[in-house]
């Protein structure tokens, strides 16, 4: 019980940190159709090199593109009228497409139209624990010592290790100090989705600075970077692995003693005829029945965790793969445990316990 709950919380949190990594993608309303095209050197979508504004028509006039979508990612520092100051993301993206979303899944207050007009943003709900202040639609704020105002209020559309608003083109530009001359991505939509493939060599081709992603490969990219560079898959999977030693000792330990505590009812029902497979089969059934309540409790307690964090912005998703994931992690660990309590018995010898 105490191994399962614990490799659920640490695969959930990690499931919920490797969303907030690709989130820059997750949050935008990406289609088949859609090619994202930013510096060659970068794989990680949350840290791109400014790239030519020019490249946007350039990239628009190639036959198979329908259009092209620039956006602008731009660092300032959020003030609020209680003193309260906070690093975010500006996303600026033309109107009224939003080519970057929020997608409306996302959109706790407010329209996502509202971002139009001058120097309004959007604010993530669960970041106002995180910066000490109350968020509501229309607070005046300051970005980079401009005025600005809230203008949606977003939900689960956070990142990792940043705090994004969202915005018009415009307004990143202003609010950010971005360069107009700049921007950071590009985002294509195609004509075809059947040509993507041959769209994204012939841009590399043109366009030896730019690299093209499908959206979904992207965010892979992103993950994978960050989690390697951070070390943070490393410390996850050594938790989890632990949990599952730790389990797999404990059941084999438990149905070893219980094995030792009946040792002459094993050796009397060898003794009068039971076979070795009939006596493996009584101790892997006990070690079923310890994973089946074990594995119920455990859910039970995930559940609660889920609940219990939902309100401080751990969106914890629990889903029947991953249910039925733990349940085979239960298994393997009990009746991987019950060998220990099997080749104990299956050496006895019906006359030593007499």
């Amino acid at each position: 019980m105490i191994s399962i709950f614990l490799i659920g919380q640490q695969l959930s949190l990690l499931f919920f940190l490797m969303g907030l990594m690709g989130n820059l993608v997750g949050n935008a309303p990406i289609t088949d159709k859609q090619l994202w095209i930013i510096e060659a050197q970068s794989t990680n979508v949350n840290a791109v090199n400014a790239i030519d504004q020019r490249l946007v028509q350039q990239i628009a006039s190639l036959p198979e593109v329908e259009s092209t979508f620039p956006v602008v990612l731009a660092p300032g520092q959020a003030s609020f009228l209680d003193g309260k100051t906070a690093g975010v993301t500006l996303v600026g993206a033309n109107s009224p497409q939003f080519i970057m979303g929020p997608i409306p899944d996302k959109i706790e207050e407010g329209n996502l139209s509202d971002l139009v007009q001058p120097f309004s943003v959007s604010a993530e709900l669960y970041n106002a624990k995180t910066w000490k202040t109350d968020l509501y639609l229309n607070k005046p704020i300051e970005i980079n010592g401009k005025s600005a105002k809230i203008g949606v209020i977003t939900k689960n559309a956070q990142a990792f290790g940043a705090s994004l608003m969202y915005t018009s083109m415009e307004n990143a530009i202003v609010l950010g100090n971005a360069s107009p001359s700049k921007v950071s991505i590009i985002i294509a939509n195609l004509k075809n989705a059947e040509e993507k493939e041959k769209v994204q060599q012939d841009i590399e081709q043109l366009f030896p600075q730019l690299r093209a992603w499908d959206a979904q490969k992207l965010k892979s990219s992103t993950v994978k970077e960050i989690l390697i560079s951070s070390n943070m898959g490393m410390s996850f999977g050594t938790l989890v692995i632990f949990a599952m030693i730790s389990g797999f000792f404990i059941i084999g330990l438990t149905l070893y003693s219980s094995a030792l505590d009946r040792i002459k009812d094993y050796g009397t029902l060898k003794a009068i005829g039971a076979t070795k497979g009939y006596v493996n089969k009584l101790i892997i059934a006990q070690a079923f029945l310890y994973a089946v309540i074990g594995y119920m409790i455990a859910i039970l307690l995930l559940f609660g965790f889920k609940y219990g964090v939902a309100n401080s912005g751990l969106a914890i998703d629990i889903t029947w793969g991953f249910a039925l994931f733990l349940l085979f992690i239960t298994l393997l660990i009990s009746v991987g445990g019950s060998l220990f309590a099997v080749r104990k018995i299956a050496k006895l010898e019906p006359a030593s316990v007499f």
